[in-house]
């Protein structure tokens, strides 16, 4: 933990201009050819079709298949698995999104399920596919305030929660309390982010009160960033859903605006004035904006040496751009 002694309620000093933003995410995806013949079967199966043209998808950060299918009628899909068993963890998760996905009502602008294969190693999920086209990056502004509008009514069709046939997920958020246990993270943070590091203990007070700010009754989507949005010709589609859990209706928007400041943009020229913030208190806002970059930071700063290089820089990215954001917060509120 951090010694110094100092007013733990703002930052001792400017974090200055975040990390850029990676021009690349994951490295590590399959071909639908690379595929075992009884998945990409089974994936077949769910479709009742034979896949003529298979697409691989580019980034993301998950091991495994990521791929837009053309199925020899003409249909098309979107298909994506893992082999649990060599990642057990990305395993896991798809588990989980085809319970999340089954369970979201109608009117969530998601891609619909159209069903799913596990032989008890292979998870694979079939979705309908969305012609749409990830946000520029940086942001554009009439882009970003078109998905901005959209997480009100995103909001309001997530609350109350729909229930899920799977255990509530904790939320990807805080991992500061972590960090003070493991001296080779915390060693590793203080090169990653030294103004984290040296502001531990503001950290750790706010992660105190992180129970409290993340009631609610809203099912969140959890890793709401701009990889994760597709942009339609009328709608704003959000995919991969396997963090969800249930919270306060504006940590999916607190969450988005994290990565606004990687853009140049002050992400609180639009928190000040976004209706899910109307009336959440200042300090609560803290806490939320604190544990997203505790969460990401602390999982860059305990990587191992086989951690995705890529995967590293955007947390590391990403978790720069929240403390950029909480400093200039507090430092205008003194």
């Amino acid at each position: 933990m951090s010694t110094a002694k100092k007013d733990p309620s703002t930052p001792a000093e400017p974090w200055g201009t975040p990390v850029p933003l990676p021009s690349h995410t994951g490295s590590r995806r399959i071909t639908w050819d690379a595929l075992p013949r009884p998945v990409a079967a089974g994936i077949e199966r769910v479709l009742g079709g034979t896949v003529a043209v298979a697409t691989s998808q580019q980034g993301g950060f998950s091991d495994g298949l990521a791929v837009r299918l053309q199925l020899s009628d003409g249909r098309r899909a979107f298909a994506k698995a893992v082999d649990s068993a060599s990642a057990p963890a990305v395993g896991e998760f798809h588990r989980r999104e085809i319970a999340v996905a089954g369970a979201l009502p109608p009117g969530v602008p998601a891609p619909r399920l159209l069903g799913s294969f596990d032989d008890g190693t292979w998870v694979a999920l079939v979705f309908e596919d969305i012609e749409g086209t990830l946000p520029a990056q940086p942001w554009r502004e009439p882009e970003l305030e078109r998905v901005l509008d959209a997480l009100t009514g995103l909001a309001d069709t997530l609350t109350p929660a729909p229930t899920i046939d799977a255990a509530q997920r904790a939320p990807r958020l805080g991992g500061w309390t972590r960090l003070v246990d493991n001296p080779r993270a915390l060693a590793r943070l203080s090169t990653l982010a030294p103004g984290a590091a040296a502001d531990l203990d503001l950290h750790l007070a706010l992660e105190d009160r992180l129970a409290e700010a993340t009631a609610g009754e809203t099912l969140t989507h959890g890793d709401l960033y701009p990889f994760n949005i597709l942009l339609t010709a009328d709608r704003v589609v959000v995919v991969d859903w396997p963090h969800a859990w249930t919270g306060p209706r504006h940590a999916d928007l607190v969450m988005l605006l994290g990565s606004v400041a990687l853009s140049g943009i002050d992400p609180e020229r639009y928190a000040s004035r976004h209706p899910l913030l109307t009336d959440v208190a200042p300090e609560a806002l803290d806490v939320l904006i604190s544990a997203q970059a505790g969460f990401l930071l602390a999982a860059a700063s305990s990587a191992t040496p086989t951690t995705d290089p890529h995967l590293i820089n955007m947390m590391t990215s990403l978790g720069q751009a929240s403390l950029h954001w909480l400093s200039t917060r507090r430092r205008r509120g003194q």
